[in-house]
């Protein structure tokens, strides 16, 4: 998964970013995972004495990018892996500056050399009692009580062969571990509970290239602004105005969909519908990533980048399509720096993509059923190439004080054509915020609350109602209601790099099935950067 999760100076991924893998075997060992709920009752240091906040700079119109100083939300940026927007043109909030970024990693990472070298490592441990489940099919969340663990770890990379010129190359190389599985093997929900897993739980273990891909900057002024540094970026000053290129391996939610609040699953929520926008159908394989190149325009006050993708040749399957000519994911998107409230910072972004690929449609497939050619309705047997599937996204984060932050999401796809590299989601809602623990002397924690409302179209629905399976869900049968998730967390800063979290998720109509469910998920996290 994940990640993802950030972008150009806006070194995000967010984790978003990845919805990575899982170990064979019902998680990790017991014994880890109570070290782990032990872990996170440690006394937490190093944030009683922290220094007194600088004076508040001056108002700016927007979020993201402008002539202004870039101030990142060392929270979200976590200057590893997950990261919050970073655009070096952002616009700087009115609010105080936040915490070194030697304060929240165990490791420096001076800003004076031509490389980049960091890393993350996740760990979350999740479990969920029994539930009403009057029935269930192969692909169901299951109604008996479960404990998983995942565990990802990362190795970032890079190497800048100029610095902090108008004219820069980077050249990015990232290296992933994943292990554990997750809750009913990540089955049975559009909006699964833990995005550091991915559907198939029989990927090795062995570390793997997860990002293998050039930036580079052209400047089109020679007024420079500041940026935020990280493994995605390596210029600490970028053109106020310039062309972005990235070409290689890497992750669709490093750059696109972005949201400094709701982006990141090793410090914020955990959710894949939290996360990313559900209704996204990114091209990617099961692990997150794939190949393919982007193309981006930033100024002051909007951006706007387009980038062409290869798909998997088979749904959430782990080979991808080298011919683009019959398959790939087209995605575009443009961000506007217009602040809602004055003197707050804020920005809005649209989304919009199209993917063709070898995908099955829902209605032939249930045609094909009715027509008694197929026992049940069978999408793979409707599966051709020049099938398309398209969307559109609304992305929304909004500085409300200098401690409370909200954002929203909201995506539609056309609900015909199938799932394919995802999830399982043709609408989505998401309303939510955080609130840092400044005024409790622990600027670095965090409180989240969130809520999100998954749903399917009628065509995906007949599908599932009658017996089709796809490759998260599959009741057997379908009693049709959205998927209702509510998601609150805290996440601690206990020293340097190190964090802990507590999560609970409440999901109504898990799969959405009126006829199963509700259920809670409790989740502990422990995450480190170095």
């Amino acid at each position: 998964m994940p990640f993802i999760n950030t972008k150009s100076a806006r070194a995000r991924l967010d984790g978003r970013l990845q919805r990575t893998l899982s170990l064979q075997g019902n998680g990790l060992p017991l014994a880890l995972a109570i070290s782990l709920l032990f872990l996170c009752f440690v006394p937490a240091e190093g944030q009683s004495d922290a220094p007194a906040a600088p004076p508040a700079l001056p108002d700016a119109p927007g979020v993201q990018q402008s002539a202004g100083l870039k101030i990142p939300d060392i929270p979200d940026m976590a200057p590893l892996f997950a990261y919050a927007p970073q655009n070096p043109g952002s616009n700087s909030s009115a609010g105080p500056l936040p915490p070194s970024a030697s304060d929240v990693t165990y490791f420096p990472h001076p800003e004076d050399v031509p490389y980049w070298i960091s890393g993350q490592a996740n760990i979350i441990f999740q479990a969920h009692g029994g539930f009403h489940s009057p029935y269930s099919g192969p692909h169901s969340f299951l109604g008996g009580g479960e404990y998983k663990t995942s565990l990802l770890g990362t190795v970032l990379t890079g190497y800048a062969w100029h610095m902090n010129r108008r004219y820069s190359t980077d050249f990015i190389v990232d290296v992933e571990s994943a292990g554990g599985r997750g809750l009913s093997e990540a089955l049975g929900l559009a909006g699964f509970t833990n995005l550091d897993v991915v559907r198939n739980p029989n990927l090795s273990v062995l570390p793997y290239l997860a990002r293998g891909e050039i930036h580079q900057v052209i400047g089109f002024t020679s007024e420079m602004v500041q940026a935020a540094r990280g493994p995605l970026s390596l210029s600490s000053q970028l053109p106020a105005r310039r062309l972005e290129i990235r070409v290689g391996k890497m992750s669709l939610p490093d750059q696109f969909d972005v949201n400094s609040v709701g982006s990141d699953s090793h410090l914020q929520f955990m959710n894949w519908t939290v996360d990313n926008d559900g209704a996204w159908d990114y091209a990617a394989d099961t692990r997150g990533y794939s190949v393919g190149g982007l193309i981006e325009y930033d100024s002051p006050l909007w951006a706007f980048r387009y980038g062409i993708f290869a798909m998997p040749t088979v749904a959430n399957g782990i080979s991808l399509d080298w011919a683009f000519s019959r398959a790939h994911g087209q995605n575009w998107e443009f961000d506007l720096y217009k602040s809602l409230v004055h003197g707050r910072p804020g920005v809005s972004r649209i989304l919009a993509y199209a993917n063709n690929a070898h995908m099955g449609d829902y209605r032939k497939s249930v045609q094909d059923y009715f027509a008694g050619l197929t026992p049940t309705p069978e999408i793979t047997y409707t599966e051709r190439f020049g099938a398309l599937k398209y969307g559109f996204g609304w992305n929304d984060e909004q500085d409300i004080t200098d401690h409370l932050r909200l954002y929203s999401r909201v995506g539609w796809n056309e609900g015909q054509h199938e799932s394919f590299a995802y999830t399982e989601d043709d609408q989505t809602v998401a309303v939510g915020g955080d609130y840092d623990g400044g005024q409790w002397g622990r600027p670095v924690d965090k409180i989240g609350l969130t809520f999100v409302s998954n749903a399917i179209k009628k065509d995906h629905q007949n599908y599932l109602h009658y017996g089709g399976l796809g490759f998260l869900l599959g009741d057997g049968n379908l009693s049709y209601g959205r998927e209702q998730i509510t998601e609150g967390y805290y996440n601690l800063h206990a020293w340097k790099g190190m964090y802990y979290a507590l999560d609970e998720q409440f999901i109504d109509h898990p799969g959405y099935n009126r006829a199963r469910g509700p259920v809670w998920v409790e989740s502990v996290r422990a995450h480190i950067d170095f």
